[in-house]
């Protein structure tokens, strides 16, 4: 109990809201009318008008277009070294989804089936993609190349400084049912719906189409997620989004990556079932 400056005993307290807002509490022991009464009540009032719940908002990250090299001719040796990956592996260029005869069709591919959902890709994010779209049309692609190591071999480092939350791809090749899959040899398959029931289950088969990308997948460095020092190490994340309906998976910049640095994202970042002890 404490005694205010104008004699009024005040009982005070505090507690956290449900919000996670300070509130405090006053008991007056003096006359309320006395009180009312006082010089203070006008500035009181005004402390009354002025208070509300304090709920702070955590800032949504948004996804930021990738910026393509200025200089032309290194523009064009980073285009060669993806491309290299694609014609040594004898792949199909393709940017986006594709829908075979004999495998899923585009209908089957519902975000809304999706156990738990799946975030919806906000509209800024979205201008964000078609602008990389629509430098990708033009040839203007994320600063990488493809390049080999001594221990890790081929892997995909930076080719210029990006910003966190760059987008760097879109996993694209052949959409088919899991099941259909379940032999498969691919070591690159990507989840991409996991339905309540399993047979609407979707993957993405980059085995014959692709695109650039296809080999950031495949040669860009897996961490061992099983140590702390190999988590360290994760710049690039997998991400799905509900676009349109829709799901796609994006690949985006987890953090800054300065030019020189290897690229390396989680296998396991959803369904934990890739084996990664023995990645460095």
């Amino acid at each position: 109990m404490k005694q205010s400056h104008d004699g009024a005993h005040r009982e005070v307290s505090f507690e956290v809201g449900d919000c996670g807002e300070l509130r405090l509490h006053q008991c007056a022991m003096s006359n309320i009318k006395d009180h009312q009464n006082s010089k203070q009540a006008p500035r009181n009032d005004a402390r009354r008008r002025r208070k509300g719940s304090l709920v702070m908002h955590k800032k949504r990250r948004r996804i930021l277009p990738f910026v393509p090299s200025e200089d032309g001719a290194r523009r064009l040796k980073q285009l060669a070294s993806l491309a290299s990956a694609l014609t040594t592996s004898k792949k199909e260029f393709c940017n986006e989804l594709t829908y075979m005869p004999n495998m899923a069709p585009r209908s089957s591919n519902l975000a809304r089936l999706e156990v738990g959902g799946i975030q919806v890709l906000h509209k800024e994010d979205k201008e964000s993609l078609e602008l990389c779209r629509t430098m990708q049309k033009r040839g203007k692609f994320p600063p990488l190349l493809v390049v080999f190591d001594s221990q890790e071999g081929f892997i995909v480092q930076a080719d210029g400084n990006i910003k966190d939350m760059t987008f760097l791809a879109e996993y694209s090749g052949d959409v088919d049912y899991l099941e259909n899959r379940a032999n498969d040899d691919c070591d690159c398959l990507m989840t991409l719906l996991l339905s309540a029931n399993p047979s609407q289950n979707l993957v993405i088969c980059p085995d014959k189409r692709g695109n650039h990308y296809w080999k950031l997948e495949y040669f860009c460095g897996g961490i061992n997620n099983h140590t702390p020092d190999g988590k360290k190490k994760k710049n690039v994340k997998c991400v799905r989004y509900n676009i349109d309906g829709e799901s796609h998976v994006l690949l985006v910049a987890c953090r800054d990556i300065a030019c020189g640095d290897k690229l390396y994202y989680d296998y396991n970042g959803y369904e934990h079932a890739y084996p990664t002890h023995h990645f460095l």
